[in-house]
Order: C-alpha cells, then structure tokens, then sequence
C-alpha cells in the first residue's frame, strides 16, 4: 500500500496524549516522519516508542515561549529536514464562571489555544513556504470556536480567535499552495475532558459516569468522540487530495454544530 505522506514531515504541538497523540500516530502510520513537541519528555518517548523510527522528541516545547519554539523546531530541523506539515494542537481549557474567571486565568488561556499558533505558525513559514504546494497548516480548535459553552469564556474566545486566524492565513497564503484549515472537535475521550467531568463531579455531586454521560448527550450521536476520528479528519486534510480544501472548519462532532 503506498503511503501518501511519504516524504513528508509533520510538526504536531501538544503530542504528548489525547488527540496529539492520535494525529502523530496517524501521520506516522501513513509516512510522514513526525516530530513530537511538548512539554513532558516522558509522554513524547512512550510515543515514539510505539511509532518507531521516524518520530522525534521535541520536549521542552513551549508554545508560548519564542525562544523554545524556535530551539525544538531547529532540533526537528536537524533530525529529518524542513517541515511541511503544521498541527497546531497544543491547548488547554480550565472552567470557570465568567465573573471569576481572572484575568491571569483568561491571559493563559489565550495564550496557550491561540497565540501558540500564531507563534508556532510565523515561525514555521519559511520552511511551509520553501516546500510551495502542498504544504499544511491545520489548527486544531473546537465547536467552542463555533458556538458558546458557559464557564469556559476565555476557551472559546480563544477558539473562535484560532478559526479567525485560520480563514485569514488561508487566504493570504492560498497562492503559494499552502492550505489553511481547522478541525472542530466537538466533545471528545481524552484526558482533558475526563478532568472536565471530575470538576463536574466536585461541583454538583453527580457521578463521573453522569457526567461523561452529560457530555456526551451533547452530541446527537448520544456519544463522544474518539481521538482517532479527530485524527482521522486531520489525516485527510494532510493528504494531497485535499488540495482544494481552504479555510474550512471541519466540525467533527455527530451533528452537534453545522458549520456554515
């Protein structure tokens, strides 16, 4: 079977567990050689563990810190050559009422889910632009970047910023064959969202089980999402049949939000 990424080098941010995890896997799985950047080396290795020789650990990647940025991707550089595929992953999303949510709390947040990207993105142009068609660059928001959640305000001011950012970059850079897209995941199985249904658990005394339960009925599919089906939505937009795809928000969410 040929591998249509064969060749090709992906960056993934925040690739440590969860849907990082399961992009790297599946850009692994169809060729690319990956570079895993995050903060925690212990994640990243059991990672490139299982995915074998063509990953590399990128830890110490702070996606708000410049200087970081710019020694993993010299380090990725180093290991297997220009990249020219971006997933900006890397996020977080602490719940709070609006009229506690501070002003440290709202700033962190921002720049964790939204000024990574611009970050990550600005510093990975030149290689994105040296490789011409067929370079990607795919944000990873969320359908809070389409529609609003309570008690996660500066999480989806931060989203809707990411898919903003998106459709302009697609845009400006759409004559150079670069395309610009977001995946909108809507709730889904990972780490993250098992914290949410544990503060759920804390704040009204309903079991972690009725929690999940709750979010997951978010969805019309009565289900949540699986990191691999993220993954699967990021795999295709990676692909060179997706050449045509352009500052489009992908919603992978059952139904949950129809993007228009």
């Amino acid at each position: 079977m040929t591998a249509p990424l064969s060749g090709r080098h992906a960056l993934v941010t925040g690739a440590g567990g969860g849907i990082g995890a399961a992009i790297a896997a599946a850009l692994a799985e169809a060729g690319a050689t990956v570079s895993l950047a995050g903060r925690r080396r212990g994640p990243l290795e059991e990672l490139a563990r299982a995915i074998g020789a063509g990953a590399a650990v990128l830890d110490g990647f702070d996606v708000t810190d410049p200087a970081a940025i710019e020694r993993g991707i010299a380090a990725a550089r180093e290991t297997f050559g220009p990249i020219n595929i971006l997933v900006n992953n890397a996020g977080e999303a602490p719940s709070a009422p609006f009229d506690k949510t501070g002003l440290d709390l709202w700033s962190r947040v921002i720049a964790v889910d939204l000024t990574s990207a611009f970050l990550v993105t600005q510093a990975l142009l030149p290689d994105l632009k040296s490789h011409g068609a067929g370079g990607r660059i795919i944000n990873i928001a969320s359908t809070a970047g389409l529609s609003g959640y309570p008690y996660v305000s500066a999480y989806c001011a931060a989203k809707h910023g990411l898919i903003g950012l998106t459709r302009a970059l697609a845009v400006e850079l759409a004559k150079s064959g670069i395309t610009v897209n977001a995946v909108c995941p809507g709730f889904t199985d990972t780490p993250l969202l098992r914290r949410a249904a544990e503060t759920i658990k804390a704040k009204t005394g309903r079991s972690e089980d009725e929690a999940l339960a709750t979010l997951a009925g978010a969805n019309p599919q009565g289900r949540l999402v699986t990191p691999k089906e993220v993954a699967d939505a990021v795999l295709w937009l990676a692909s060179p049949g997706a050449s045509s795809i352009n500052g489009q928000a992908i919603v992978v969410a059952g139904g949950e939000v129809m993007a228009g």
